[in-house]
């Protein structure tokens, strides 16, 4: 029990804190011109629905609505006017801690005046969650690289995300490649135009997700599932797991460029582009995953329930062949520089 408290999602969350306070001043700006626009086009709004989706538990969940609340209360106070009544609403998927969430909702909403009505919306972001024009501002932090489902193509033609064979594996490693940014287009596309749908003429939406620098092309970028692969592959020549398993597991992840991001957004049509960042997430945390077992318990807070899902009870053994993969010093340093990773940040306003 003790390991699995270690390994949770609550303890190792270091690196979406950092990518939370990297998008504070793009919530600001964003809420900002919402009141702005309402005060140029009117009376200052006296209500305004905020949403956070892929909210999670633990110390981050109520991080970016609490950055547009304070936002909105620091307009209103600039005019000297009483702030709107606020409602928050938080999503992730039904298994989600919501019991710990809610207690924190009650606290926010204890906290702040006026009235902040809160709430909780299971389900996933892939489908519709809140009714038409009911949203004014939504914030998504570290989730969007997260697939709907595995990419359709490999599943349907049994074509493994990583085959074993080497040989094997660079012959479809383009066409794997191209099976994972077709779906993340496809889901994106869709997420776009579902928040569309929820959001007043004008709202606005501030997301971040994990992506790949501008000078990498996809063909050279070490993509997310390939390091937890490379883990369960020794496993299956260990005779651990079975191969037939291993051929049919996926992780429906996949980190797009800015440029892709742009592509999708302009073709979708739904919404503007207001600001586009690219971070290096490692300036955020220094070393605080430099050493195997705290790399380790990020990475197994964030995959352990996808690995569990298809093989059974293997994570003892997944940390043991992780744990020697990483043992040498300078190992886990040399794999992020081999392997680099940026943070995506976009802020968009629906078009009116």
């Amino acid at each position: 029990m003790a390991s699995k408290q270690m390994a949770s999602y609550a303890r190792n969350s270091i690196i979406q804190k950092g990518t939370q306070n990297r998008m504070k001043p793009l919530i600001e700006a964003a809420i900002i011109d919402l009141c702005t626009s309402g005060r140029t086009s009117s009376l200052l709004p006296e209500k305004m629905v905020i949403a956070d989706l892929g909210c999670s538990s633990g110390p981050n969940a109520l991080a970016l609505v609490s950055i547009a609340i304070e936002a909105v209360h620091g307009y209103y106070d600039q005019f000297q006017q009483p702030p709107p009544e606020l409602c928050v609403l938080l999503n992730d998927l039904p298994d989600n801690d919501f019991n710990t969430v809610v207690k924190g909702l009650v606290m926010l909403r204890r906290s702040n005046e006026p009235v902040v009505v809160t709430g909780v919306i299971p389900g996933s972001f892939y489908e519709r969650l809140f009714t038409s024009s009911s949203l004014h501002f939504i914030s998504s932090s570290s989730c969007l690289q997260w697939l709907s489902k595995a990419p359709e193509v490999l599943v349907r033609n049994q074509i493994p995300a990583y085959d074993i064979d080497e040989h094997a594996r660079h012959e479809r490693l383009p066409m794997v490649l191209e099976a994972y940014a077709q779906q993340f287009k496809k889901d994106f596309t869709h997420f776009l135009a579902l928040r569309a749908k929820e959001l007043v003429s004008g709202g606005r939406m501030v997301v971040s997700l994990i992506g790949r620098p501008s000078y990498v092309i996809s063909s050279k970028f070490f993509h997310l599932w390939e390091i937890i692969a490379q883990i369960l592959s020794v496993m299956t020549l260990e005779g651990v797991i079975d191969k037939a398993k291993f051929d049919s597991f996926y992780i429906p992840v996949y980190g797009p460029s800015c440029k892709e991001l742009r592509d999708i957004v302009q073709e979708e049509g739904s919404f503007f582009i207001r600001e586009m960042q690219e971070h290096d997430p490692t300036t955020d945390y220094a070393n605080a995953l430099v050493t195997p077992s705290r790399f380790l318990n990020h990475w197994r807070a964030i995959f352990e329930p996808i690995i569990v899902q298809h093989f059974g009870d293997v994570m003892d053994e997944f940390v043991r062949t992780a744990e020697q993969r990483w043992s040498l010093e300078g190992s886990i340093q040399d794999e992020r520089s081999r392997n680099p990773r940026v943070m995506l940040f976009v802020s968009l306003e629906k078009a009116q």
